[in-house]
């Protein structure tokens, strides 16, 4: 059943520009194929081209621009777009490309060395693959939604582990090499770019090269593991022994993470996973319940970027200002870049200023965004509201003077 990706909620802290100029510079050299060149086009075509049997140095890099007809470019890009925008905004731009590129090697290398045929190798799925894999490793509780077009038509949202494995990993590479074994697809390309792609993206996160956070593979692996090495040391030892009499805790248990830790980190997690299933129903009510719960736990929680906009504005609806004003202010903390964000700054200054008369933070956030107003309306708004802030404000401090 095909299942076309269309994005992931994941957030993307940072424009993806690495990501579009690779997506620019496929398309580019497609068209650039497509003129009407005649023999020299066909030259360079089989220049970039990977001939596996005697490749060339830098057909291992060329390759993996060239596709071979429309529908091939564009099925490479959308899956680049969906997944490599995450994967590029947490890598960062320069890491990001050679990340791709060194994916694409990888691929190119794992299929000559199985290939006696003497074929050509061709597109960008290697490199791709090895991004779709970095993004399981990078978000593996992230969903994506997908579209169906055939038997069940329409958008459906599933967890993003169960499509990468499943879906693009076993059923479109495996399964279907066994059942089609002379297609003309190059499946031992895309196993070879998913096997670099989960590897060195967990060896990145090892390293400490990527931020790591709460809920990348590693660390929901290293939660696992310290759970399961607290309960095995504990069950180990009688009562006395667990440092109940007062007596030293085994060495085991002491340097595993405490369950209490774990299940925080967990509760976390599910929050997180419980607000945007609400969200998805359509529940704001609830999903901005959910919220409250989850920053009962951690108050520096950020959701993703769509994901903390509807809290916030569920919140400014339902008038809980208190939460929207926090909601807000944590949705500016960590997506100050988004286009978003000088609207969300004029609504939080006002909710400060005229529903909790809270006039120093609201003058505060006003006059750090009065020269980042989009439009001469907006700013004519802030700038009426930031005169009112500061006049309450100095008849505050005058009136504590007295």
């Amino acid at each position: 059943m095909p299942l076309i990706p269309i994005r992931t909620e994941s957030p993307v802290k940072r424009k993806p520009w690495a990501n579009i100029a690779l997506i620019a510079l496929n398309a580019f050299v497609f068209a650039a194929h497509a003129l009407p060149l005649g023999a020299w086009a066909d030259r360079v075509e089989r220049a970039m081209a990977l001939q596996t049997l005697a490749p060339a140095t830098w057909q291992f890099l060329t390759y993996q621009f060239a596709h071979a007809n429309l529908t091939h470019l564009l099925g490479n890009l959308v899956f680049l777009w969906v997944f490599g925008n995450s994967v590029n905004g947490k890598l960062g731009h320069g890491p990001y490309v050679l990340f791709y590129l060194a994916g694409g090697v990888f691929a190119a290398l794992g299929y000559a060395l199985l290939d006696d045929q003497g074929t050509v190798l061709i597109g960008a799925s290697g490199a791709i693959a090895a991004v779709t894999t970095a993004y399981l490793v990078l978000f593996p509780r992230s969903h994506v939604l997908i579209l169906s077009l055939i038997v069940l038509i329409g958008v459906f949202r599933i967890p993003a582990m169960i499509l990468i494995l499943v879906k693009i990993i076993l059923w479109d590479n495996v399964v279907a090499q066994w059942l089609d074994p002379d297609t003309r697809v190059a499946h031992t390309a895309h196993l070879a770019g998913y096997l670099f792609g989960f590897v060195a993206g967990l060896a990145l996160l090892a390293a400490r090269a990527v931020a790591r956070d709460h809920y990348d593979l590693l660390s929901l692996w290293d939660r696992a593991h310290r759970r399961f090495v607290w309960r095995k040391a504990v069950a180990e030892f009688s009562a006395p022994q667990r440092g109940l009499d007062g007596r030293i805790i085994p060495k085991a248990v002491a340097q595993a993470r405490s369950p209490e830790a774990s299940a925080a980190l967990d509760r976390i997690a599910e929050g997180r996973e419980h607000i945007r299933e609400k969200l998805a129903a359509g529940d704001t009510t609830g999903a901005c319940d959910a919220h409250q719960a989850l920053v009962s736990i951690d108050p520096q929680q950020c959701l993703a970027e769509r994901e903390q906009l509807l809290i916030a504005r569920g919140y400014y609806a339902q008038g809980r200002m208190a939460q929207a004003a926090a909601a807000f202010e944590r949705f500016l903390a960590t997506y100050r870049d988004s286009s978003e964000a000088p609207g969300v700054a004029l609504l939080l200054g006002i909710i400060l200023a005229r529903d909790l008369m809270n006039w120093s933070a609201a003058q505060r956030i006003l006059s750090a965004w009065a020269e980042r107003m989009p439009d001469a309306a907006r700013e004519a708004q802030l700038q009426t509201w930031l005169a009112e802030a500061r006049r309450e404000a100095s008849a505050t401090c005058k009136s504590k003077s007295r």
